[in-house]
Protein backbone atom coordinates (compact mmCIF):
# COMPACT_ATOMS: atom_id res chain seq x y z
CA UNK A 1 0.00 0.00 0.00
CA UNK A 2 1.27 3.24 -1.07
CA UNK A 3 1.58 6.33 1.15
CA UNK A 4 -1.22 7.63 2.84
CA UNK A 5 -3.02 10.52 4.39
CA UNK A 6 -5.61 11.13 6.83
CA UNK A 7 -7.34 13.47 8.18
CA UNK A 8 -10.08 13.62 10.78
CA UNK A 9 -11.56 17.11 12.50
CA UNK A 10 -8.74 19.14 13.16
CA UNK A 11 -6.67 16.08 13.15
CA UNK A 12 -3.56 15.38 10.22
CA UNK A 13 -2.03 11.90 10.63
CA UNK A 14 1.65 11.47 8.73
CA UNK A 15 1.42 10.83 5.29
CA UNK A 16 3.84 7.61 6.03
CA UNK A 17 3.81 4.15 7.66
CA UNK A 18 4.93 3.72 11.36
CA UNK A 19 8.99 3.46 11.02
CA UNK A 20 10.83 2.76 14.01
CA UNK A 21 14.59 3.93 13.75
CA UNK A 22 15.77 1.99 16.83
CA UNK A 23 16.69 -1.52 18.39
CA UNK A 24 14.84 -1.71 21.64
CA UNK A 25 16.55 -4.71 24.07
CA UNK A 26 14.81 -5.77 26.91
CA UNK A 27 18.88 -5.15 29.98
CA UNK A 28 17.10 -5.99 33.12
CA UNK A 29 14.13 -7.68 35.08
CA UNK A 30 13.80 -6.48 38.69
CA UNK A 31 11.39 -8.52 41.05
CA UNK A 32 10.83 -9.94 44.02
CA UNK A 33 11.11 -13.41 45.21
CA UNK A 34 9.87 -12.88 48.89
CA UNK A 35 6.43 -11.79 49.55
CA UNK A 36 5.48 -12.68 46.50
CA UNK A 37 1.27 -12.65 47.98
CA UNK A 38 2.27 -8.81 49.06
CA UNK A 39 0.54 -6.45 46.57
CA UNK A 40 3.37 -4.43 45.11
CA UNK A 41 1.87 -2.49 41.84
CA UNK A 42 4.24 0.06 41.14
CA UNK A 43 2.51 3.54 40.77
CA UNK A 44 5.24 5.60 39.39
CA UNK A 45 8.79 5.80 38.25
CA UNK A 46 11.12 8.91 38.15
CA UNK A 47 14.50 9.72 37.48
CA UNK A 48 16.53 12.40 39.33
CA UNK A 49 17.75 15.53 37.12
CA UNK A 50 20.98 13.86 36.90
CA UNK A 51 19.00 10.68 35.40
CA UNK A 52 21.55 8.57 37.12
CA UNK A 53 19.03 7.84 40.71
CA UNK A 54 15.42 6.13 40.03
CA UNK A 55 12.86 6.21 42.44
CA UNK A 56 9.30 3.99 42.18
CA UNK A 57 6.38 4.02 44.57
CA UNK A 58 3.29 2.41 44.43
CA UNK A 59 0.82 0.12 46.65
CA UNK A 60 3.81 -1.16 48.76
CA UNK A 61 4.04 1.96 51.08
CA UNK A 62 8.18 2.58 50.37
CA UNK A 63 9.78 4.49 48.06
CA UNK A 64 12.57 2.78 46.18
CA UNK A 65 16.04 4.10 45.05
CA UNK A 66 17.82 2.83 42.72
CA UNK A 67 21.02 3.70 41.00
CA UNK A 68 21.20 3.67 37.22
CA UNK A 69 24.26 1.34 37.86
CA UNK A 70 22.50 -1.24 39.78
CA UNK A 71 19.79 -1.52 37.38
CA UNK A 72 22.48 -1.99 34.63
CA UNK A 73 24.84 -4.66 36.14
CA UNK A 74 28.02 -6.02 34.79
CA UNK A 75 26.92 -9.73 33.66
CA UNK A 76 29.93 -11.55 35.04
CA UNK A 77 28.23 -10.50 38.52
CA UNK A 78 24.37 -10.91 38.12
CA UNK A 79 21.68 -13.97 36.65
CA UNK A 80 21.98 -13.50 32.64
CA UNK A 81 20.16 -14.94 30.26
CA UNK A 82 21.72 -14.86 26.56
CA UNK A 83 19.44 -14.93 23.67
CA UNK A 84 21.47 -14.42 20.16
CA UNK A 85 23.75 -11.47 21.19
CA UNK A 86 21.54 -9.73 23.84
CA UNK A 87 21.76 -10.84 27.30
CA UNK A 88 18.96 -9.61 30.26
CA UNK A 89 20.09 -9.75 33.85
CA UNK A 90 17.26 -11.28 36.48
CA UNK A 91 17.64 -9.30 39.70
CA UNK A 92 15.93 -9.38 43.21
CA UNK A 93 14.53 -5.62 44.44
CA UNK A 94 16.27 -6.41 47.78
CA UNK A 95 19.84 -6.47 46.14
CA UNK A 96 18.98 -3.96 43.14
CA UNK A 97 17.79 -1.69 45.51
CA UNK A 98 20.03 1.05 47.21
CA UNK A 99 17.58 1.82 50.11
CA UNK A 100 14.06 2.30 50.85
CA UNK A 101 11.94 4.58 52.75
CA UNK A 102 8.60 3.15 54.63
CA UNK A 103 5.33 6.14 53.82
CA UNK A 104 2.38 5.76 55.87
CA UNK A 105 0.37 5.04 52.78
CA UNK A 106 0.23 3.56 49.54
CA UNK A 107 1.82 6.29 46.79
CA UNK A 108 0.05 7.75 43.56
CA UNK A 109 2.67 10.03 42.66
CA UNK A 110 6.52 10.81 43.30
CA UNK A 111 8.60 13.92 42.05
CA UNK A 112 12.11 15.64 42.15
CA UNK A 113 12.08 18.81 43.64
CA UNK A 114 13.92 20.85 41.09
CA UNK A 115 17.07 22.49 42.79
CA UNK A 116 17.57 20.25 45.32
CA UNK A 117 20.43 18.45 44.02
CA UNK A 118 18.30 15.28 43.84
CA UNK A 119 17.82 15.22 47.38
CA UNK A 120 14.27 16.04 48.13
CA UNK A 121 11.66 14.05 46.51
CA UNK A 122 8.18 15.19 47.04
CA UNK A 123 5.43 12.49 47.43
CA UNK A 124 1.21 12.22 46.89
CA UNK A 125 -0.90 9.66 48.49
CA UNK A 126 -4.13 7.87 49.01
CA UNK A 127 -4.87 9.73 52.06
CA UNK A 128 -4.81 12.50 50.56
CA UNK A 129 -1.32 13.98 51.84
CA UNK A 130 1.70 15.71 49.98
CA UNK A 131 4.52 15.01 51.70
CA UNK A 132 8.62 15.49 51.06
CA UNK A 133 11.31 13.56 51.81
CA UNK A 134 15.03 14.64 52.27
CA UNK A 135 16.91 11.04 50.84
CA UNK A 136 20.16 12.30 52.67
CA UNK A 137 18.42 12.17 56.20
CA UNK A 138 16.16 9.60 55.14
CA UNK A 139 12.99 11.80 56.85
CA UNK A 140 10.18 13.18 55.75
CA UNK A 141 10.29 17.63 55.86
CA UNK A 142 7.31 18.96 54.84
CA UNK A 143 3.70 17.71 55.30
CA UNK A 144 0.47 19.30 53.75
CA UNK A 145 -3.52 17.68 54.14
CA UNK A 146 -5.10 20.39 52.69
CA UNK A 147 -7.48 17.74 50.32
CA UNK A 148 -9.74 16.27 52.97
CA UNK A 149 -8.47 12.71 52.83
CA UNK A 150 -9.21 12.48 49.21
CA UNK A 151 -6.29 10.50 47.10
CA UNK A 152 -3.70 12.63 45.74
CA UNK A 153 -3.23 11.87 42.36
CA UNK A 154 -0.44 13.90 40.78
CA UNK A 155 2.23 15.77 42.34
CA UNK A 156 4.83 18.26 40.57
CA UNK A 157 6.64 21.52 40.90
CA UNK A 158 7.45 24.94 38.82
CA UNK A 159 10.79 24.81 37.04
CA UNK A 160 10.34 28.55 37.07
CA UNK A 161 10.17 28.74 41.24
CA UNK A 162 11.19 25.13 42.59
CA UNK A 163 9.53 25.73 45.90
CA UNK A 164 6.67 26.05 44.22
CA UNK A 165 4.37 23.07 44.41
CA UNK A 166 0.75 21.36 43.18
CA UNK A 167 -1.46 18.51 43.40
CA UNK A 168 -4.36 17.08 41.73
CA UNK A 169 -7.01 15.06 43.84
CA UNK A 170 -9.89 13.05 43.89
CA UNK A 171 -11.60 16.31 46.01
CA UNK A 172 -11.63 17.79 42.15
CA UNK A 173 -9.05 20.76 42.61
CA UNK A 174 -5.69 21.65 42.01
CA UNK A 175 -3.68 23.11 44.83
CA UNK A 176 -0.73 25.35 44.34
CA UNK A 177 1.35 25.55 47.25
CA UNK A 178 4.77 27.08 48.92
CA UNK A 179 6.44 25.14 51.46
CA UNK A 180 8.42 28.74 52.82
CA UNK A 181 5.13 30.34 53.82
CA UNK A 182 4.66 30.91 57.25
CA UNK A 183 1.66 29.01 57.65
CA UNK A 184 3.57 25.56 56.97
CA UNK A 185 2.83 24.91 53.41
CA UNK A 186 -0.58 27.16 52.39
CA UNK A 187 -2.26 27.14 49.27
CA UNK A 188 -1.44 29.83 47.30
CA UNK A 189 -3.84 29.20 44.70
CA UNK A 190 -6.23 26.52 44.27
CA UNK A 191 -8.25 25.52 40.73
CA UNK A 192 -11.61 23.55 40.50
CA UNK A 193 -12.07 22.76 37.00
CA UNK A 194 -15.62 21.74 37.27
CA UNK A 195 -18.97 22.68 38.34
CA UNK A 196 -18.94 18.99 39.55
CA UNK A 197 -15.72 18.51 40.93
CA UNK A 198 -14.37 15.78 38.96
CA UNK A 199 -11.46 14.64 40.16
CA UNK A 200 -7.91 15.62 38.85
CA UNK A 201 -5.89 12.97 37.69
CA UNK A 202 -2.87 14.91 36.75
CA UNK A 203 -0.98 17.75 36.96
CA UNK A 204 2.16 19.35 35.21
CA UNK A 205 4.06 22.69 35.34
CA UNK A 206 5.36 23.34 31.52
CA UNK A 207 9.49 22.45 31.58
CA UNK A 208 10.14 24.99 28.79
CA UNK A 209 9.37 28.25 30.70
CA UNK A 210 6.02 29.29 30.15
CA UNK A 211 4.00 30.07 32.90
CA UNK A 212 1.51 27.56 32.20
CA UNK A 213 0.43 24.55 34.60
CA UNK A 214 -1.76 21.95 32.66
CA UNK A 215 -4.60 19.18 34.60
CA UNK A 216 -6.47 16.61 33.32
CA UNK A 217 -9.46 15.53 34.60
CA UNK A 218 -12.35 12.81 34.83
CA UNK A 219 -14.86 15.33 33.15
CA UNK A 220 -12.43 13.93 29.80
CA UNK A 221 -10.53 17.15 29.16
CA UNK A 222 -7.34 18.75 29.71
CA UNK A 223 -6.72 22.34 31.01
CA UNK A 224 -4.10 24.86 31.38
CA UNK A 225 -3.84 27.68 33.79
CA UNK A 226 -1.95 30.65 33.70
CA UNK A 227 0.01 30.62 37.43
CA UNK A 228 -0.49 34.29 37.89
CA UNK A 229 -3.94 34.29 37.23
CA UNK A 230 -6.04 31.03 37.61
CA UNK A 231 -9.24 32.44 38.14
CA UNK A 232 -10.15 30.66 34.59
CA UNK A 233 -8.05 28.11 32.21
CA UNK A 234 -6.35 29.98 29.34
CA UNK A 235 -6.48 26.13 26.98
CA UNK A 236 -9.03 23.36 27.41
CA UNK A 237 -7.69 20.49 25.29
CA UNK A 238 -11.09 18.59 24.43
CA UNK A 239 -11.12 15.33 22.47
CA UNK A 240 -11.22 12.39 24.94
CA UNK A 241 -14.11 10.40 25.50
CA UNK A 242 -13.10 8.64 29.06
CA UNK A 243 -11.29 10.26 32.27
CA UNK A 244 -7.74 11.68 31.43
CA UNK A 245 -5.24 10.08 33.26
CA UNK A 246 -2.03 11.84 32.41
CA UNK A 247 -0.21 15.35 30.58
CA UNK A 248 3.08 15.72 30.04
CA UNK A 249 4.74 18.46 27.78
CA UNK A 250 6.57 17.02 25.15
CA UNK A 251 8.02 20.35 23.49
CA UNK A 252 7.91 24.19 24.13
CA UNK A 253 4.81 23.85 21.82
CA UNK A 254 3.41 20.77 22.02
CA UNK A 255 1.73 18.55 25.03
CA UNK A 256 0.41 14.48 25.40
CA UNK A 257 -2.59 13.73 27.09
CA UNK A 258 -3.79 10.20 28.06
CA UNK A 259 -6.89 8.80 28.85
CA UNK A 260 -8.95 5.65 29.78
CA UNK A 261 -10.49 5.50 26.73
CA UNK A 262 -7.46 4.27 25.26
CA UNK A 263 -5.68 6.62 23.40
CA UNK A 264 -3.04 9.01 23.66
CA UNK A 265 -3.50 12.51 21.95
CA UNK A 266 -1.35 15.01 20.63
CA UNK A 267 -1.81 18.87 20.75
CA UNK A 268 -0.67 21.92 20.06
CA UNK A 269 -0.51 24.01 23.47
CA UNK A 270 -0.76 27.10 21.72
CA UNK A 271 -4.42 27.30 20.38
CA UNK A 272 -5.98 23.91 21.92
CA UNK A 273 -5.70 22.33 18.45
CA UNK A 274 -5.62 18.61 18.24
CA UNK A 275 -2.82 16.90 15.84
CA UNK A 276 -2.22 13.60 16.08
CA UNK A 277 -3.87 10.70 18.08
CA UNK A 278 -2.57 7.77 19.08
CA UNK A 279 -3.68 4.17 18.87
CA UNK A 280 -2.86 0.03 19.53
CA UNK A 281 -2.28 -0.20 23.82
CA UNK A 282 -5.17 -1.26 25.97
CA UNK A 283 -6.46 1.15 28.74
CA UNK A 284 -10.05 1.37 29.54
CA UNK A 285 -10.04 1.71 33.62
CA UNK A 286 -6.17 1.97 35.06
CA UNK A 287 -3.63 4.24 35.04
CA UNK A 288 -0.86 2.61 33.04
CA UNK A 289 1.49 5.33 32.96
CA UNK A 290 2.87 7.77 30.53
CA UNK A 291 6.69 9.43 29.85
CA UNK A 292 7.88 11.33 26.97
CA UNK A 293 11.40 11.16 26.03
CA UNK A 294 12.00 14.78 24.78
CA UNK A 295 15.40 14.01 23.00
CA UNK A 296 14.19 11.46 20.73
CA UNK A 297 10.29 12.35 20.62
CA UNK A 298 9.23 9.24 21.77
CA UNK A 299 6.28 8.37 24.00
CA UNK A 300 6.22 5.43 26.24
CA UNK A 301 3.19 4.05 27.98
CA UNK A 302 1.87 0.99 29.77
CA UNK A 303 -1.15 -1.24 28.65
CA UNK A 304 -3.72 -3.55 30.43
CA UNK A 305 -2.73 -6.59 28.70
CA UNK A 306 0.58 -6.99 30.38
CA UNK A 307 3.14 -4.64 27.51
CA UNK A 308 5.14 -1.56 27.22
CA UNK A 309 4.25 0.77 24.27
CA UNK A 310 6.45 3.00 22.39
CA UNK A 311 5.44 5.41 19.93
CA UNK A 312 7.37 8.18 17.79
CA UNK A 313 5.00 11.31 17.86
CA UNK A 314 5.24 11.33 13.88
CA UNK A 315 3.17 8.83 13.44
CA UNK A 316 -0.36 7.36 15.01
CA UNK A 317 0.08 3.57 15.21
CA UNK A 318 3.15 2.45 18.15
CA UNK A 319 6.78 1.81 16.71
CA UNK A 320 7.43 -0.89 19.09
CA UNK A 321 5.79 -3.44 21.85
CA UNK A 322 7.05 -5.35 24.53
CA UNK A 323 5.18 -7.92 26.73
CA UNK A 324 5.81 -8.65 30.17
CA UNK A 325 6.09 -12.20 31.34
CA UNK A 326 4.36 -12.85 34.18
CA UNK A 327 6.13 -13.66 37.44
CA UNK A 328 5.64 -15.93 40.88
CA UNK A 329 3.88 -18.79 41.07
CA UNK A 330 0.89 -18.01 38.68
CA UNK A 331 1.69 -18.02 35.22
CA UNK A 332 -1.39 -16.85 33.91
CA UNK A 333 -0.86 -13.66 35.75
CA UNK A 334 -3.05 -11.55 33.91
CA UNK A 335 -1.42 -8.19 35.07
CA UNK A 336 -0.61 -4.89 33.44
CA UNK A 337 2.00 -2.60 32.77
CA UNK A 338 1.50 0.27 35.05
CA UNK A 339 3.90 2.94 35.32
CA UNK A 340 6.89 4.36 32.75
CA UNK A 341 9.91 6.34 32.68
CA UNK A 342 12.52 7.45 30.22
CA UNK A 343 15.84 8.63 30.92
CA UNK A 344 16.74 11.84 29.34
CA UNK A 345 19.60 11.92 28.19
CA UNK A 346 21.82 11.63 25.05
CA UNK A 347 20.45 11.36 21.13
CA UNK A 348 21.48 8.55 20.05
CA UNK A 349 20.62 6.00 22.70
CA UNK A 350 17.96 5.97 25.45
CA UNK A 351 16.57 3.81 28.49
CA UNK A 352 12.99 3.29 28.92
CA UNK A 353 12.33 1.83 32.88
CA UNK A 354 8.50 0.06 32.96
CA UNK A 355 6.35 -1.02 36.18
CA UNK A 356 4.39 -3.74 36.66
CA UNK A 357 1.29 -4.64 39.21
CA UNK A 358 3.36 -7.56 39.85
CA UNK A 359 6.14 -5.00 41.34
CA UNK A 360 8.81 -6.01 38.79
CA UNK A 361 10.36 -3.29 36.77
CA UNK A 362 11.77 -3.95 33.33
CA UNK A 363 14.25 -1.91 31.87
CA UNK A 364 14.77 -1.40 28.19
CA UNK A 365 17.66 -0.09 26.06
CA UNK A 366 17.69 1.81 23.08
CA UNK A 367 19.90 2.09 20.28
CA UNK A 368 19.26 4.23 17.15
CA UNK A 369 19.83 2.28 13.97
CA UNK A 370 22.46 2.81 11.43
Amino acid sequence: MGAFRWFHGDEQLSDSAARCDWDFSLSTVVSSTANATVSDTLGVIEFDPSNTILATGGIARKIRIYTLNSLLPREETETVQTQGERSTAFLDHANACNYYIFTPAKLSSLRWKPGSGGRVLGSGDYDGVVMEYDLERKVSVFERDEHGGRRVWSVDYSHSDPFLGASGSDDGTMQMWDPRSSEGGRCVAKVQPTAARSPVCCVEFDPFGDALVAVGCADKKAYAYDVRRTAEPVYTFDGHTKTVTYVRFLDGGTMITASTDGCLKLWNVEDSRLIRTYKGHVNSRSFVGLSVWRHGGLVGCGSENNQVFVYDKRWGEPIWVHGFEPMGRDRSDHGFVSSVCWRQVSEEQCTLVAGGSNGALHVFLGKRKS
